[in-house]
């Protein structure tokens, strides 16, 4: 008998759905929504309306729910079995908001099945579009929120994070500051996962500790609203926010829209949606002690399972709640893929190329470092991209090639450790990720083995995994979280790559170099030529030996 879980993702460019059959635990349905290709009338460009000011950008709330619609529609043409599905949770990208009137409690209650969502939704809003991640135009609200809290180390003390423009705190001050009176129209505030949940339910959703943790308003010891954060960004927040449920919550059963509309069973449960950064760390099975992530993606991403909270006084780190109860961490750098296309372009290269020239060149590269901000960047912060290069020039294939790739990975290496946790092991995603010679340096810089995934969608699996945990313990079957995720992902491991012993005391005096270099030029520090030409005499005397 199949036990069916759904996941959703309503991320930046499209709705994704997964369903789980946890009895044969393999994916059996798939399903995808486009937003730029399947309703091109709304006229995003990748999911999004970027302004003239080039970091403004928003999305459209009503466009979201079309694409529900839509979803559900293809599945129920495809004749999936709607009501065998047990539960559903989903995920939204982060630190999105959507603001919502005086008519919304009312007309979620009371869906017609016999219209669609955007119709019946459309004069909801007391804001027509919602800024999401990708806006970074609230630079002056941060410095508010700021001074208000005691300074960005208080702010981290006190939410996890130093205040970012993408947060939502400060994109609802933002809101407050300049559209005063929709602010005061405004009776509830959602973020996109706990906006589209409430459709599902009928209700208003809570916001789960996971997403919650991404507004700097949630007070990451206590899991509470911090009244003083509250203060500091708007006035009468309190009352216009949902309350905060831990993630594994069951928030209730499935809306008659849905049951009589799709045929889904009045008896299937809901389970708090979260953001799509804690459900990636389900989605890829982290959810013990030592396991961490990286996604390599147009911006790379390292995020890992944390059993106790750190925080990263620095401010180049996030901390939120994790699905298990727990604390994860996430560190984003923007130079990721397009920086390594840069490369590759500029040789003319393939990646098949560019992935021999990993491999003829040796680890160490003769001591040649490169510090590889070819776009401004956030970790460390970078406001005036220049890529520096220490030993060698431009035009070497070979020397380029292995410098940003190690100079990436030393990079996440070297401003991880705050993280009080070593990774013991590494579960790569994303697009480069399936090379497998760009992993290896990975395996080789963290001393620490790399399992490679074929997952098209991390986040929606991870809500689908979220909702069968719950589900199963709802009636008594406590499956522990390693035991339900490797189930799964172990029949989705692509490879295993293994660290190279034998250089793992020269990746570590490595990384003592390209600190002093970055110390060198981003905060003044000596010069570290002295020190980079004593390991360049080390990486050739052990080239000679081998």
């Amino acid at each position: 008998m199949k036990e069916l879980f759904l996941g959703l993702d309503c991320s930046t460019q499209g709705l994704t759905a997964i369903i789980v059959d946890f009895n044969s635990f393999q994916i059996i349905h798939e399903y995808e929504v486009n937003y730029d290709k399947d309703l091109d009338h709304y006229k995003t460009q990748n999911g999004v309306y970027i302004h003239d000011d080039g970091i403004t950008v928003h999305s459209n709330p009503i466009m979201w729910l079309e694409a529900l619609d839509l979803l559900f529609h293809n599945m129920m043409n495809d004749k999936v079995a709607m009501n065998t599905i047990l539960a559903i949770s989903g995920s939204a990208q982060q630190h999105g908001t959507v603001y919502l009137n005086d008519t919304f409690e009312k007309r979620i209650q009371n869906l017609n099945p016999n219209s669609n969502l955007s119709d019946q939704m459309l004069d909801t809003f007391s804001r027509k579009t919602s800024p999401v991640w990708m806006d970074s135009s609230t630079s002056k609200q941060c410095q508010e929120i700021r001074e208000k809290l005691g300074g960005f180390k208080e702010v981290i003390k006190l939410t996890g994070s130093n205040t970012f423009e993408r947060f939502s705190g400060p994109q609802i001050r933002k809101f407050y500051q300049h559209q005063p009176e929709q602010y005061d129209k405004t009776q509830m505030i959602h973020l996109i996962s706990s906006f589209m949940a409430s459709l599902l339910l009928g209700k208003s959703a809570p916001i789960d500790h996971g997403d919650g943790a991404g507004m700097n308003l949630m007070n990451i010891t206590t899991s509470l609203w911090d009244q003083d954060a509250i203060e500091a960004t708007a006035p009468n927040l309190r009352l216009k926010l949902p309350p905060l449920v831990k993630s594994h919550e069951i928030i209730g059963k499935i809306t008659p829209y849905f049951t009589e509309k799709y045929g889904f069973s009045s008896n299937t449960l809901l389970i708090a949606w979260s953001g799509d950064n804690p459900n990636s760390l389900i989605g890829v099975g982290l959810t013990s002690k030592g396991k961490v992530a990286i996604s390599l993606g147009t911006s790379d991403t390292y995020f890992g399972y944390m059993e106790q909270l750190y925080l990263d006084f620095k401010g180049e780190g996030h901390v939120f709640g994790a699905p298990t109860g727990d604390y994860m961490s996430l560190i984003c750098f923007k130079n990721g893929s397009l920086a390594r296309e840069e490369i590759k372009n500029q040789f003319n290269l393939t990646w098949g190329e560019f992935s021999n020239m990993l491999l003829s060149t040796p680890p160490g590269n003769s001591g040649n470092i490169m510090l590889p901000y070819f776009f401004p960047e956030i970790v460390p912060l970078v406001l005036n991209p220049k890529v520096y290069r220490f030993g060698f020039n431009e035009n070497d294939p070979e020397i380029n090639v292995r410098a940003i790739v190690e100079a990436q990975f030393l990079s996440m290496k070297l401003h991880s450790r705050w993280i009080g946790e070593k990774a013991t092991e590494i579960h790569a995603t994303g697009g480069a990720s399936t090379n497998k010679e760009i992993m290896q340096v990975a395996a080789d810089i963290f001393n620490s083995p790399v399992r490679i995934f074929e997952l098209t969608n991390s986040a929606a699996l991870g809500a689908a995994i979220r909702a069968a945990k719950s589900f199963y313990t709802s009636v008594d079957q406590d499956k522990n979280w390693p035991e339900i995720t490797e189930s799964l992902l172990k029949l989705l491991v692509k490879e295993i790559l293994y660290p190279n012993e034998n250089i793992k005391e020269l990746y570590e005096e490595m990384l003592l170099l390209y600190e002093k270099c970055e110390d060198h030029v981003l905060r003044g520090g000596e010069n570290p030529e002295f020190f980079r030409q004593r390991f360049k005499t080390k990486c050739l005397i052990r080239d000679r030996k081998l």
